[in-house]
């Protein structure tokens, strides 16, 4: 019955509608300013500095592909995991800010931020459900097939 509910393709439409949103919106911000991004990124001193930069530029365009895949339905379940993954690491990268007590933006959705809190981890983790319900249930839309 569980499945049954969780497999709905207009639950899943409205699960990939939203989260597909929150990354594309998520990753413009970032891509238009990314030195930006780089510094939010550099503050939760999680990765070397020579990777920071790196990081800066790939994940927001990560972001978009992944965001867009999922709407427009090719590789919606890859796409899915990838977004997970990324989801897993903002949720450790939080927890471990959190933790440490540091006092910075969490560079989610850019423009200025919003400070690293509970809330904010605690944002992410319906993101991740949702995404995992995709990785699971999601199909390929008929207009587009199994690319």
């Amino acid at each position: 019955m569980f499945s049954r509910i969780l497999s709905n393709r207009y639950l899943i439409l409205g699960l990939r509608l939203v989260l597909g949103g929150l990354f594309i919106w998520a990753s413009l911000y970032k891509i238009s300013h990314p030195a930006e991004f780089a510094e939010n990124i550099y503050n939760y001193r999680m990765l070397p500095a020579e990777l920071v930069n790196l990081m800066a530029i790939v994940m927001p365009w990560l972001e978009l592909i992944c965001g867009t895949l999922i709407i427009i339905g090719p590789m919606i379940r890859g796409s899915a995991l990838l977004v997970s993954l990324m989801l897993g690491i903002f949720i450790i990268a939080l927890s471990g800010a959190i933790a440490r007590g540091l006092d910075i933006t969490c560079g989610c959705f850019g423009g200025g931020g919003r400070p690293v809190a509970l809330e904010t981890l605690l944002e992410d983790i319906p993101m991740l459900i949702a995404a995992m319900i995709i990785v699971v249930f999601g199909r390929p839309s008929p207009a587009t097939g199994r690319w």
